[in-house]
């Protein structure tokens, strides 16, 4: 939704989507902030970053990496192909995002809320960690 907005982004940081999917997520948000506005219901926006669970389709990078570690670990996979290891992404835990989205409900008023770490980390530190966990 950011896009190319700088870094740190907040709820007040202006969005700038760069793809169709991104411009639907800021369509979707517009919608609940005339909704909430116009109609007085209680709906809260969750502005996620990238959020890694272990149900992540086997297309997204996370996975790619964590089932090639597997597979190396024990024998079937001998390399590992990846696109640009200095994409920097800013990556949580499902669970706490989650948490996080049960809190905006818990809250006397609806808002709109980021939900991040602020940490960015790119693809080789994660390989890096990913590796390490192998011994």
């Amino acid at each position: 939704m950011f896009g190319s907005t700088p870094p740190p982004q907040s709820e007040a940081s202006p969005f700038h989507p760069r793809s169709p999917y991104a411009a639907s997520k800021c369509a979707a948000h517009w919608y609940i902030v005339n909704y909430r506005g116009a109609y007085r219901i209680f709906a809260s926006n969750g502005i996620l970053f990238n959020h890694e669970s272990p149900r992540r389709g086997e297309n997204f990078v996370t996975r790619k990496i964590t089932r090639a570690v597997g597979r190396i670990k024990i024998g079937l996979q001998s390399k590992l192909f990846l696109g640009n290891l200095q994409a920097s992404r800013d990556w949580g835990f499902v669970g706490d995002y989650v948490e996080a989205m049960w809190m905006m409900l818990q809250q006397e008023k609806p808002d709109d809320y980021v939900v991040a770490t602020e940490e960015s980390h790119t693809v080789e530190e994660f390989l890096e960690v990913a590796f390490s966990l192998l011994g």
